[in-house]
Order: C-alpha cells, then sequence, then structure tokens
C-alpha cells in the first residue's frame, strides 16, 4: 500500500498563526501534527508516502526534510495548483499512487491508536473498495456525514448537511483501491467549485462498489481551530512516556508526569504535569501547570501558565496572572508594563509584541 496524506489549505480558521506558517506545522506536545501523521503511516508499514502541498508548499517541503523522516522514507511531494477539493488532490497524485491500494489521511488530523489496525483490516479484505473511518460527534453539520443501513453499510454520504441524517462525522482517513479514480472522472464540482470526496465515494456505493465503514472508538480531532488546537493537545499529552533530558535545579518541583527535552533548564520554578518543555527552553521563577506544550528556545519568566501552547523562540516575561486555554505563536514577545490583576485570554498570531498595561492590551 502507499500513504497520501493531504497538507494544502490556507488554515483560515486558525488565523493568525497561519498567515506566517501552514497549518499542519503547528506543534501538538511539541511535534507538529503533519509529522504525526507521516508517523502513523510508517507506523502501519507504509513508506512510500505522498504528500500534497499547495500555498503553504515550500514550508512544509523544508519541515518535512529537516525533519529526518525524508530520509528514512520515500516521501514525495505533490502540487495542488488550488483548493480544488480532496478529490481533486488524489486525482492529481494517479501517477504517485498507480493501481496500488493507498490511504488518504488529512495532515491536520490527530487520532489516538493510530492507523495500523484500521490498514491490516484494509489489506486482509481485497474485496472491499473502499474503507471510511467514522466518528460519532455531537454536531455534524460541519462534517461529512454517513447514513447507514440497518445491516451497518453505508448506505449514502452528505457534505456538511444543514440537517445530518446520523451523528456519524468521518474522520479524515481513508482507504481506496484503484476504482477511485473512475468515481472522480464521473463526478462533477459541487457547489462551492470542488472534487468531494463524499461525492467520489458515494459513486462507488451507487455503482455496486465495497464501501466498509468502520466507527472509531477514541478520540479523534481535526485541528482546524484553537480550541481544537489545546484539546489535541491535552490528549497527546496524556499518553506521552514522559522523561527529564534538561536540567532541574534543587529548588524546582517537576512532576512525575513532565518531559523536559534537552537544553532546557528549570529553575526555581514549579510544573505540574502532563507537560511538556522544549529544547532549550528556559522557566525562571514560574508556574506552567497542567496540559501546558511549550517549544523550543523559549523563555517564561515570573509567570503562570496551564493549558497553553506556546510556540518556538518566544518569551513571556512577569506577568502577573495566570494565562489560561491560550495558543501563543512563535517569536512573540510579552511582557507586563503595568502590574495590574487582570486576566486574558490570548491566541497571539507569530512575532508579536503585546504589553499590558492597565487594562488595555496594546499589540505592536
Amino acid at each position: 500500500m502507499r500513504g497520501l496524506i493531504l497538507s494544502g489549505g490556507k488554515g483560515t480558521r486558525l488565523r493568525p498563526l497561519t498567515y506566517t506558517n501552514a497549518k499542519q506545522l503547528i506543534p501538538v506536545a511539541n511535534k507538529p501534527v503533519l509529522f504525526r501523521v507521516i508517523e502513523a503511516i510508517r507506523d502501519a508499514g507504509i513508506t512510500d508516502i505522498g504528500i500534497v502541498i499547495g500555498d503553504t508548499g515550500e514550508q512544509v517541503r523544508s519541515a518535512v526534510i529537516e525533519s529526518g523522516l525524508y530520509d528514512a522514507l520515500n516521501i514525495q511531494f505533490i502540487e495542488q495548483e488550488a483548493p480544488l477539493g480532496l478529490a481533486h488532490a488524489v486525482k492529481i497524485s494517479r501517477d504517485f499512487l498507480g493501481d496500488e491500494r493507498f490511504v488518504m489521511f488529512l495532515g491536520d488530523n490527530v487520532i489516538q491508536g493510530g492507523i495500523s489496525p484500521l490498514i491490516r483490516d484494509f489489506d486482509n479484505h481485497p474485496e472491499w473498495n473502499c474503507q471510511i473511518v467514522l466518528k460519532a460527534v455531537q454536531d455534524a453539520r460541519q462534517y461529512g456525514v454517513a447514513k447507514l443501513a440497518p445491516n451497518g453499510q453505508v448506505e449514502y454520504l452528505v457534505e456538511k448537511p444543514a440537517e445530518p441524517p446520523s451523528n456519524l462525522a468521518l474522520v479524515g482517513i481513508y482507504m481506496f483501491d484503484h476504482h477511485i479514480f473512475t468515481a472522480i472522472d464521473n463526478i462533477q464540482p459541487s457547489a462551492r467549485g470542488e472534487l468531494e470526496i463524499t461525492h467520489a465515494i458515494q459513486w462507488l456505493i451507487d455503482n455496486g462498489y465495497v464501501v466498509h465503514s468502520h466507527e472509531h472508538k477514541g478520540w479523534w480531532i481535526d485541528t482546524g481551530k484553537a480550541p481544537d488546537m489545546l484539546e489535541a493537545n491535552s490528549h497527546v499529552l496524556d499518553e506521552l512516556n514522559h522523561v527529564i533530558l534538561g536540567t532541574v535545579d534543587e529548588r524546582s518541583q517537576v512532576d512525575s508526569r513532565v518531559t523536559i527535552e534537552e537544553g532546557a533548564q528549570i529553575i526555581n520554578s514549579v510544573i505540574r504535569g502532563p507537560a511538556i518543555i522544549g529544547k532549550n527552553t528556559r522557566i525562571v521563577n514560574s508556574y506552567v501547570g497542567p496540559y501546558t506544550s511549550i517549544y523550543h528556545h523559549c523563555t517564561i519568566e515570573d509567570t503562570e501558565l496551564e493549558r497553553c501552547v506556546v510556540l518556538e523562540h518566544s518569551s513571556i516575561r512577569r506577568i502577573p496572572y495566570r494565562l489560561q486555554d491560550s495558543l501563543i505563536g512563535r517569536h512573540v514577545d510579552m511582557d507586563i508594563a503595568d502590574r495590574r490583576p487582570l486576566s486574558n485570554k490570548l491566541t497571539l498570531g507569530d512575532y508579536s509584541k503585546v504589553r499590558l498595561l492597565d487594562l488595555k492590551v496594546i499589540i505592536e
């Protein structure tokens, strides 16, 4: 089998973070979401992987090549000239995929437990032409939705319905054989001008091909919005095997559910897990609470954080109240000008400079 990862899209729901970087490169527990997807496919025994890239293609290409994954796998980059739909991404990947069966994985999705069992199931059932992964959700209106027949077979699919026929959303993981290309050739663009993968799968159903469904019982998160990133970060932190590779001084308290990466320094601070502190990050006179990830080369001083994600090369100093449920971008410089007991919830874009003065937030 082969793997196909879709890593295009502009990530508009994650702005301002995605003004300057690809959404798939935002880290969850200090590892970019895209790398987690590549590793999930690799761990399922697949070494030939195509990555569909778009406007942020050069960033994605550089990050993957520099990650070490590129050298260990056969990775090819496939350029999509415009975001014309998931089925269009499959169509332009025909030369890479050939007639082999393949798994398609959206590059901004995080799923519990990996995909190895799914790949084995599909591999062991050559009569299946497609396998879709479903997850029961509270509000299915923002997803592709499946309606199952009483016998469990897929009856039909609908994309982002105003009135969902079920609560079973399509997770961003699909398995196909070569018949999917025939299906794509026989569908038309939707009202939004895209070739929808749900329409292609529906064509397979309508024409007698076998579309099998699997309902995922673990957690699954589409990291398209800031709250979703924080939730995914929390889930992954819960599952890490934590280690301390950096230095912790005798005045600090670090519990057993904390990872301190190489070169990181913890000085006169309290770190309560699950949490991860990145390489060459310095935590001084601070409190870092559960479900916080701080990436590499950051400085946290005289500050309290809890359930936050802080990206690389950021500095947060002298904040007199706890920052919570915040997603803070790269190269952010945050300090206090007047110590007042305030509370703010922030999503800061890369290279922001923030000074908190009286009741005002001044962004430079």
